[in-house]
């Protein structure tokens, strides 16, 4: 069984280095004056990670915004768009393109280090409607040879249907959504020892939940990726199949850490907010401030892969949260306000309970009509996508300081 992925996750870091670098100054060239943050900056002054920090990091609200200014995608070469196959809307809302070529997520890399093979069927339990999610997976498994079942998020007893027929290997969704097809599995007597392997994404994993679902037989890696950039990092194993802390950045990232809310880098192993550069000739994104929090782990992998590592997930930057491999926006608290003005302050705290995430809404209500809480909890749910419990408080019982969504859920 080949270890590595390919070469490019082997070479030396100066080589690494330099073929990055030489795709960044050609991107850079591309998108011209259209980035207000490149005006004025020489491309070939662009030589090394020391470089990057003469570049302003760009955050989400402000790509937000490039993007409604100049439609659809802000800075992308506008010549570029007949090498795109797909277009995206994700919550924000943020729109993504997907390119034509082969795996344009990137994340074959990551199935082939979580250990699957061409001719492993994968169940695809990531969603394939507006948001580029399904398709992130999907193209990494296919490029790798694995045929994919586009199964998408929900109705159990359809996926144990087609565990059932298809006999898939492997899954690839949440590590909550796994959990929730084996029990199915146990609760209803149905077969599902044919998955063994896993590569999760889009919701934390904590440890205990890795060892329940490695005890009922299956290996699980995660992937951190983002509907902007595909994969961004991805779990590896040393060569006695265990786990090796940490995450190998992806050979198409640069990755850097900053402070949270600066440009600043942070020194290795500081946490700090992650940005990533990918110069892609369709999409190319420069300093993206991705609004996860991590750290750098000094320390060469055991795996022998030589790209910087991460220590992985470790909170948001920001408020902005995911649940259940959603993005839950303070924005969105606030659009429900306005809908039940009643609520005169309100916070959304994200727990765990069962190995699932559980959204609770806390508003102040002082004169809250018959029907009140289910109609604010409809709007929850239209406005999140996601299900949550409402909690009417009375009002000044929220702690004035600002906090919107409040991620209690642990680390680790």
């Amino acid at each position: 069984m080949t270890v590595h992925y390919d070469a490019l996750e082997t070479r030396h870091p100066s080589e690494r280095q330099i073929a990055q670098f030489e795709r960044l100054r050609d991107a850079v060239r591309r998108i011209g004056g259209r980035d207000p943050r490149l005006a004025g900056l020489d491309p070939d002054t662009l030589r090394d990670t020391t470089d990057l920090v003469r570049i302003p990091v760009l955050r989400k609200d402000a790509l937000k915004d490039r993007q409604h200014a100049a439609p659809p995608f802000g800075d992308a070469d506008p010549r570029a768009m007949g090498a795109v196959g797909r277009l995206f809307m994700s919550p924000g809302p943020v729109f993504e393109p997907e390119g034509r070529q082969d795996d344009p997520w990137g994340t074959a890399r990551a199935f082939h280090a979580a250990g699957f093979r061409p001719g492993d069927i994968v169940l695809n339990t990531f969603a394939y409607h507006l948001t580029p999610g399904g398709f992130i997976l999907d193209g990494g498994a296919r490029a790798l040879g694995c045929p994919v079942i586009p199964a998408g998020p929900g109705n159990k007893e359809a996926q144990l249907d087609l565990i059932a027929h298809y006999r898939p290997a492997g899954y690839a969704g949440t590590p909550d959504f796994l959990k929730i097809i084996l029990d199915a599995a146990r609760d209803a007597g149905r077969d599902v020892a044919c998955l063994t392997k896993a590569l999760v994404s889009g919701a934390a994993l904590p440890g205990s939940l890795r060892a329940e679902l490695e005890g009922r037989g299956v290996a699980v890696r995660q992937c951190y990726a983002t509907a902007d950039a595909g994969l961004i990092a991805y779990e590896t194993s040393a060569p006695d199949g265990t786990l090796v802390p940490g995450m190998i950045a992806d050979e198409r990232i640069l990755l850097d850490i900053v402070r949270p809310g600066t440009d600043e880098p942070v020194a290795p192993g500081e946490v700090g907010e992650v940005v990533i550069t990918k110069p892609d000739a369709v999409y190319p994104l420069i300093r993206f401030g991705t609004g996860d929090l991590s750290a750098l782990i000094p320390e060469p992998a055991p795996c022998g892969r030589t790209h910087v590592r991460i220590r992985g997930w470790l909170g948001r930057a920001d408020q902005r949260t995911k649940v259940k491999g959603m993005f839950v926006d303070p924005a969105q608290i606030a659009e429900l306000r306005k809908r039940h003005p009643e609520i005169a302050r309100a916070r959304l705290i994200v727990t765990r309970a069962g190995e699932q995430d559980e959204m609770t809404l806390r508003a102040e209500a002082s004169a809250a009509p018959d029907g009140f809480a289910d109609a604010v909890s409809a709007s929850l749910a239209a406005i999140t996508k996601l299900k949550g419990r409402i909690e009417l408080v009375a009002p000044g019982s929220l702690p004035n300081d600002g906090k919107v969504v409040a991620d209690e859920r642990p680390i680790g």
